[in-house]
């Protein structure tokens, strides 16, 4: 299974089912560069903090277990069996409640699930994720609007479907594979709705490579509809659509046309015959109403209020925060509504918002006014980020103890689990900034750039007691430490996985919740690496002593460890092992596909935002533009493979910031450009972020765009959605200045 993104496998694949960023991920994995003790004998810890990540990971895999000597500032080989033994002792020493054991969403499924039996085993349910940073608003929100923690859609679907709204998603830098089935998708008729800040080479056009259409040079038309939405604007972009939905109904009834349903409210424009003739543009032959009353009044609460919130707000309120024009939501409603079965593809240009969650329960009101979940074509599709970043959850990894099966661990492996909650991302980093967190466990990812306030994280992360990070390649959050610190080299999802009982398989969860096995084919970067459930299983037995967990039988043989997890979660993994290889993977039970509602009302719930758009202090300032943060196509979250972003002409750097071409003029800047960039929220912290260039990009007037991990040092921790605690990377309130600074020479 790709390495890269967490796109579904089909069970017929195509002839080559990776895509650019799959095969920069496998080569940058199999490099035949290593970093070994050679390597560290001749670098400080001192000088590798001035390189950068680029150039640390591009050194080459990690092939020997190391441990910092403060005495020589550097990494020194330590026996494995040593490595354990201290890092055991270490733990015992210290209040779980002081440890947090992160997990990138690189793990698989059998290692996730070891991790997790792991700290609550220690007695900590600190459990933060990369997840904790990039869909945790669908986390939070989806369970409340339909009753699933995950996505409905599965790749039939695509197949189904009759019209998709793709929105805040950038495929082809994010999830290039999806291509394929957009083009077969458009390729069938199916009309593509974009809603995207900025103008996307992926959503526009696409030459598949893996097609005669290579040879001819011709490209597919990906989007048939395509708004550029301001930044932040996207629930006053969807209410518009659901306003000219429901009013349009609403004038059907007015004029005296038969609907399932009936409600109560009277639509402003009932006398306006444009308005009826826009509404029976939109009513279907048969019932000539335009929302689906059937579907609401069995399958739905909370339509009546959800409705009157949408017909109050008016259209220029709406056109403003939006960015887009009246006629343009009425475009898009008019087309959703000409639709039989709509996919709804969202990403994080949703989730990594202020109002995130708000973002999610208006992409399922819309789904839920025409009935669109829980039938073929007709499903919401949440794309995730790393290739097992949903899966780890699903066997455990949360802080949060009511979603975990504590009683099930309790049974299984004789230990009262720990009731507490735990600690997300940013309160992780909250405990690392004000000491409370002494030690930090890293199960993969590179936290240092993930995370925001990169300052002051850097800062309190010094001031660790304890950093162990378990690794293939090297990068800032290594070299940076804390008093006692290890680095723990790991076998790669490539590699064969050689155990006592044979070459190991792993399996991971795709975006549409299916499962899937991986078996490595390459050859060990270095005879000294352990596997990831070995490590695990090493720093588990030199903590806890004796347990009732196998942990060597585990690390022998893979299968008792999913043996393990099917006897802890017997519905969602029923014949585990069995259907490992099954093609096209095994699917997850999502009660919502069959229109089950999982919810504390037991149906499906219109949840209605009360607010347009987060207020800043700095609201309608002139001089303040909503930054928004991205990703080039030559990266992986925060791993950089090169300094090219050919999809936005942007080459031999990231240090840009994308601007209108009228807020450039109208702030006195010229294209190309260097200026500083200053968060403009109120806090007593200065941040900020120098020497970058202006490029001139189509984005909308009031918006700005610069690369994600570079912008990451403006945003403040407290800066996240309330309720997911997902940081806000994709708006930010900032200022620009003229710089001294230019790093270009």
């Amino acid at each position: 299974m790709c390495v890269s993104c967490a796109w579904a496998k089909p069970a017929q694949p195509h002839p080559l089912e990776f895509c650019e960023n799959g095969a920069k991920a496998t080569a940058w994995e199999t490099t035949s560069r290593r970093a070994g003790p050679a390597f560290f004998a001749k670098h400080t810890l001192s000088e590798l903090e001035t390189w950068s990540d680029h150039d640390l990971e591009e050194q080459g895999r990690l092939t020997h277990p190391m441990r910092w000597d403060a005495a020589r500032d550097k990494y020194v080989p330590v026996a494995w069996s040593d490595a354990f033994d201290e890092i055991g002792r270490e733990l015992r020493s210290l209040d779980p409640h002081q440890v947090d054991l992160y997990t990138s969403g690189r793990a698989s499924l059998e290692t996730s699930y070891m991790y997790q039996l792991f700290a609550r085993m220690y007695g900590s349910n600190n459990l933060p994720d990369s997840s904790n940073m990039c869909h945790e608003s669908s986390s939070v929100a989806l369970p409340e609007s339909i009753g699933s923690s995950v996505g409905t859609a599965i790749l039939s679907d695509f197949e189904n479907t009759d019209c998709i709204f793709y929105i805040a998603q950038n495929v082809g830098t994010s999830s290039p594979r999806m291509l394929h089935d957009l083009q077969d998708a458009v390729n069938r008729g199916v009309k593509i709705v974009t809603f995207n800040l900025l103008r996307e080479r992926g959503l526009e056009r696409f030459v598949n490579p893996q097609s005669p259409q290579m040879l001819t040079g011709k490209e597919t038309k990906i989007s048939s509809e395509y708004y550029q939405v301001r930044n932040g604007g996207d629930i006053a972009a969807l209410f518009g659509v659901c306003k000219a939905l429901i009013e349009a109904d609403d004038a059907l009834k007015a004029s005296g046309a038969s609907r399932v349903a009936g409600q109560d409210g009277k639509p402003k424009d009932q006398d306006n015959a444009a308005m009826v003739a826009f509404a029976a543009s939109m009513a279907s032959a048969d019932n000539k109403h335009v929302l689906d009353h059937h579907f609401i009044q069995e399958h739905t609460t909370g339509f009546e209020e959800f409705a009157q919130a949408a017909r109050a707000h008016q259209w220029d309120e709406l056109e403003r925060v939006s960015g887009l024009s009246r006629a343009e939501m009425m475009q898009a409603a008019n087309t959703y509504a000409n639709a039989s079965a709509v996919m709804m593809i969202y990403g994080m240009g949703l989730t990594q918002h202020l109002m995130g969650v708000e973002n999610v329960h208006m992409v399922c009101n819309l789904a839920l006014l025409r009935g669109n979940i829980g039938k073929p074509g007709a499903n919401i599709c949440a794309v995730r980020g790393h290739s097992n970043v949903q899966g780890q959850r699903t066997v455990g990894i949360t802080e949060k103890p009511g979603l975990a099966p504590l009683d099930k661990l309790s049974q299984l492996y004789g230990f009262e689990p720990p009731t507490w909650t735990g600690r997300s991302t940013v309160e992780t980093c909250e405990a690392i900034i004000n000491g409370q967190c002494r030690a930090f466990i890293s199960l993969g990812g590179n936290f240092l750039k993930a995370i925001p306030d990169t300052a002051a994280m850097e800062e309190g992360w010094r001031k660790l007691h304890l950093s162990v990070q378990i690794a293939t390649k090297l990068n800032r959050s290594h070299v940076l430490h804390g008093e006692v610190a290890y680095l723990l080299p790991c076998l790669g999802r490539i590699e064969v996985d050689q155990q006592a009982s044979g070459p190991q398989a792993v399996s991971i969860e795709s975006s549409i919740a299916h499962f899937h096995g991986s078996r490595g084919k390459a050859k060990p970067a270095s005879s000294e690496l352990l596997s990831e459930p070995a490590i695990v299983a090493g720093i588990a037995k030199a903590t806890l002593g004796e347990t009732k967990v196998p942990w060597d039988a585990w690390v022998g043989n893979y299968a008792q460890i999913r043996d393990a997890i099917e006897r802890t979660y017997p519905e969602t993994f029923k014949d585990f092992n069995k259907r490992l290889f099954q093609p096209g993977g095994f699917a997850r039970p999502v009660p919502a596909r069959e229109r089950k509602w999982v919810t504390k009302t037991g149906k499906a719930n219109f949840i209605t935002p009360h607010r347009l758009f987060p207020e800043f202090s700095t609201s309608g300032r002139a001089d303040v533009l909503h930054l928004s943060t991205l990703r080039s196509n030559d990266q992986f979250n925060t791993t950089i493979y090169g300094y090219s972003d050919r999809f936005r002409g942007v080459e031999g750097t990231r240090r840009v910031v994308f601007m209108n071409g009228e807020d450039i003029s109208r702030l006195g800047f010229v294209n190309g450009e260097h200026i500083d960039v200053t968060t403009a929220i109120d806090d007593n912290n200065i941040r900020k972020v120098t020497g970058l260039r202006i490029v001139q990009y189509n984005i909308p007037k009031g918006c700005c765009a610069a690369y994600y991990p570079e912008a990451n040092p403006l945003f403040p921790l407290a800066h996240h959605d309330p309720k997911a605690k997902t940081p806000s990377y994709k708006l930010l309130p900032v200022r620009l200045t003229r710089s001294s600074f230019n790093p270009d020479g």
